[in-house]
């Protein structure tokens, strides 16, 4: 009975010190807790450990900071200090009383978990002595995107053009008419490569004999921005269009009307001394017809 006393003794204390240790580790973890910090792109990120160290510990601990628990950023070792390519002319430390890192430049792609972990000596060996996270964030919006005319590619048939650049993540664009996707017919995506920003622009085509309200949506990540497009077709007013031709008609005819009735009046003006005349002349030639006659019957009666 000694024996199985002995035995299983020790397994109950192994349980009881894993069980220990993990709720060890679990306070240590809830009570470090993670720092959350939101910065623009091209803004700057300071990273504290959070931690006070002494002139003496200085030379003798060992500071870590590190991404996503993978990627290295910068470490201090017997008080030298070494930034990774990555991060290398636009990071710089504080070492002194409470280490702290400062990130300059920020990008898109600086979004993640930073960890400072100093190392103390302990029997020989290093063992981590803090932990501190800050989980930071790198936002670039993109502005209200703008929507342009671009020409008449076919007849009745307007193109236009969305577009908006400046933001992250990779954005993705639709065109919507009534709550229902319309076929865009050249989409692009572009990333500068320095400053890691999107570019994004969309042509649509529709007809313009009929009303439209399009709407231009960006999405990206869990955030939009949209443009309104109104186009209200082309509808000449039948009414005052006639009404102006149907003047004009009675103008020119009524124009038309007094310039004949004006030659009419002024043909008769002009005929009438002459019909005068003539009447006159035919009245004198009468009279003398009359006259001539008389006298040509008595020489006839006098040569006989």
């Amino acid at each position: 009975m000694g024996q199985t006393k002995w035995r299983t003794l020790p397994s109950r204390r192994s349980y009881l010190k894993l069980f220990q240790s993990l709720v060890l580790a679990g306070l240590f973890y809830f009570s470090s807790g993670i720092i959350q910090m939101t910065k623009p792109v091209n803004d700057r990120a300071v990273l504290s450990c959070d931690y006070n160290i002494s002139t003496d510990e200085l030379t003798k601990v060992r500071i870590y900071w590190q991404k996503n628990n993978s990627d290295m950023v910068l470490s201090v070792v017997s008080g030298e200090m070494k930034v990774w390519p990555k991060y290398r002319n636009r990071t710089v430390a504080n070492i002194i009383s409470n280490p702290f890192i400062v990130i300059l430049g920020l990008r898109p792609s600086d979004n993640g978990t930073y960890t400072c972990v100093i190392q103390k000596p302990e029997k020989g060996a290093y063992r981590v002595g803090h932990l501190t996270s800050v989980m930071l964030s790198v936002t670039a919006d993109f502005p209200v995107p703008s929507i342009t005319e671009l020409g008449n590619p076919a007849t009745n048939i307007k193109r236009i053009i969305c577009s908006t650049s400046g933001g992250f993540p990779k954005p993705h664009l639709s065109w919507l008419e009534k709550g229902k996707e319309l076929n865009a017919i050249h989409t692009t995506v572009s990333q500068d490569p320095q400053t890691e920003l999107y570019t994004i622009s969309s042509e649509l085509d529709f007809n313009v004999t009929n009303n439209h309200t399009f709407i231009c949506l960006v999405k990206y990540g869990n955030l939009t921005v949209s443009q309104i497009f109104n186009w209200q077709k082309y509808e000449p007013t039948a009414s005052p269009f006639n009404q102006s031709w149907l003047w004009i008609l009675i103008l020119v005819v009524g124009i038309s009307v007094i310039i004949v009735i004006a030659v009419f009046c002024y043909c008769c003006l002009c005929n009438r001394p002459a019909a005068r005349w003539r009447e006159r002349r035919k009245s004198g030639e009468s009279m003398e017809m009359k006259t001539i006659s008389p006298i040509v019957s008595g020489s006839a009666e006098a040569s006989g």
